[in-house]
């Protein structure tokens, strides 16, 4: 399997920055002007990408919800008409994919049916996202796949096989498996962060992560855990009317957690121990004796069941030096084990 695919402008996967997702989602409330602004809020936080959701309200709104009456900001209206209304139309969608190129930004959509996914076509998107409540669509999937497009699939409120045949049935290489789950916003305890370990041992595809908590540390931390794209919903203020704003990030969060992220890649590093050039004149000030006795493997090369002696290399800098005043001396023999078959440990008198 691939350990990075391309998305957009950028790579995503082992090797790469973490990609970094605005969700608009339907935080715009239907105002082609508010989406713009969250993408220029997303483009400005250094963010990779913004992502639109797309859905046919006649195909998605169950028919026992359609007539339901929901208050809005617009008034009362029933379910359907309140869905038709926060649903953007070919005209608004061309005004917005420019605004993402004029901003550098790249763009995605999530789409809930395949009737979505031959309307965004026509505007040619990096990707397609599968939001979790669609993982168990077969034939969504199976349209998504025929784009050739590559694709990120949301894990929410999904088993581990349902998870795997919905893995089976996009059949790509192409894939990004997002950890999720789907409550709005989503307690802690129910993060459930290790799975994104979990996945990537089970799938060996790059794994992202799709927050929906209050707050940014367990986000950052999905991060540490290895999630190379982080995706979460953006909103201009918290307080907006709308069933996702609670769980959303605004425009100053995202400029902290885009921070946090490209710190913590900074300072990722590479495990091997060094000693760098700026720790040189601090060493020169502060390091006061640089004598040590043998390095930690040295007692198996002396044999068991004695220790160090002065003769043995490197351990003549043992001493008051080491010790302190009044100093200290490696026994030529060191006293009898207390445990069976335990090497004995060096006694130090002083």
């Amino acid at each position: 399997m691939k350990a990075s695919i391309a998305f957009g402008q950028r790579r995503v996967g082992a090797g790469h920055p973490t990609y970094v997702v605005a969700e608009i989602g339907i935080n715009h409330n239907g105002s082609v002007e508010l989406a713009r602004q969250m993408i220029d809020a997303a483009a400005a936080a250094g963010c990779d990408a913004v992502k639109f959701q797309k859905r046919t309200p006649e195909l998605c709104v169950p028919a026992d919800q359609r007539e339901r009456l929901r208050e809005t900001p617009w008034g009362t209206m029933t379910y359907l008409a309140y869905r038709h209304r926060v649903e953007f139309d070919e005209r608004a969608y061309r005004v917005l994919v420019e605004h993402c190129r004029e901003r550098s930004i790249d763009w995605f959509v999530s789409c809930w049916d395949e009737a979505s996914v031959d309307f965004m076509e026509a505007f040619s998107p990096i990707g397609y996202k599968i939001p979790s409540a669609a993982l168990t669509h077969g034939p969504l999937l199976a349209r998504l796949r025929r784009t050739g497009r590559p694709l990120v699939l949301s894990t929410g409120m999904s088993t581990m096989d349902q998870i795997e045949r919905a893995v089976a049935l996009l059949d790509t290489t192409d894939l990004i498996i997002c950890h999720a789950t789907s409550t709005y916003p989503c307690a802690l305890p129910e993060l459930n962060l290790q799975m994104i370990s979990t996945l990537r041992a089970r799938f060996k595809r790059p794994i992202g992560y799709s927050g929906h908590e209050v707050g940014l540390p367990t986000t950052v931390a999905a991060m540490c855990l290895g999630a190379c794209l982080i995706e979460r919903h953006i909103t201009l203020d918290r307080a907006m009317w709308g069933t996702d704003q609670s769980a959303s990030v605004e425009p100053r969060g995202f400029e902290r957690l885009v921070k946090y992220i490209r710190d913590i890649e900074m300072a990722w590093g590479d495990g091997i121990k060094t000693v760098y050039e700026s720790e040189r004149t601090v060493m020169k000030k502060l390091r006061m004796v640089d004598a040590l006795p043998l390095p930690i493997a040295a007692p198996l090369a002396v044999g068991r069941g004695r220790a160090p002696r002065r003769s043995d290399a490197g351990a003549a800098m043992v001493g008051p030096d080491l010790f302190g005043e009044g100093g200290a001396a490696w026994h030529a023999e060191a006293p009898p084990s207390s445990e069976a078959g335990a090497p004995a440990k060096p006694h130090v008198t002083g």
